[in-house]
């Protein structure tokens, strides 16, 4: 009879996990959020889009990130708020069939809809064929992203084309003179 001491083996096998493992950290909120209202001064455009299709689509379909995702979307610009914008614009994210409305109102906006708040931060989510807000920064690079104000309300998804939201960034855009056409 072979008798086998378990407890090695799992002692070694619990150390190759924990020092095997990657660091994961929840995202780093900063000490002082931005309200809705200094989001909207500090973008560099904002405009309303339809996602339409992949430009890059996910090396695996199945697997969904809570960081940028490998995926690109197109989205077809609809209306441009501020800043000048081509005719469409590319940002990371997967396409979905489900709707993520943000379920708080235009005035008290100022937290990211639920997909946002499953480990990123940022909601990087977008149903096929909806209608999204985007209040974009301009990157280092020079095109834009979404994921620039933590736990922000950067891409929301809209009911139509007169949802409050909408309509209170648009009516806060206009509050703002802006130097050099921003």
């Amino acid at each position: 009879m072979i008798v086998i001491n378990a407890r090695p083996t799992l002692v070694i096998a619990f150390v190759a996990v924990i020092v095997s493992a990657t660091d994961m950290y929840p995202c780093e909120i900063p000490e002082k959020q931005r309200s809705s209202v200094e989001m909207v001064e500090q973008a560099d455009a904002i405009v309303r889009v339809s996602a339409v299709e992949y430009a890059v689509a996910p090396q695996d379909p199945n697997v969904f990130t809570n960081g940028e995702p490998d995926s690109m979307i197109r989205f077809k610009v609809l209306e441009v708020i501020r800043g000048r914008m081509s005719r469409e614009l590319i940002l990371p994210g997967y396409l979905v069939d489900e709707d993520d409305f943000n379920q708080l109102g235009a005035a008290e906006r100022h937290v990211v809809r639920a997909n946002g708040l499953t480990g990123s931060c940022f909601a990087n989510s977008y149903r096929s064929g909806g209608q999204f807000l985007l209040i974009l920064k301009k990157e280092k690079n020079g095109g834009y992203t979404v994921d620039w104000d933590i736990l922000g309300p950067t891409n929301e998804q809209l009911r139509s084309a007169d949802d409050p939201w909408l309509l209170w960034v648009r009516e806060q855009a206009k509050k703002r003179t802006v130097p050099n056409g921003k």
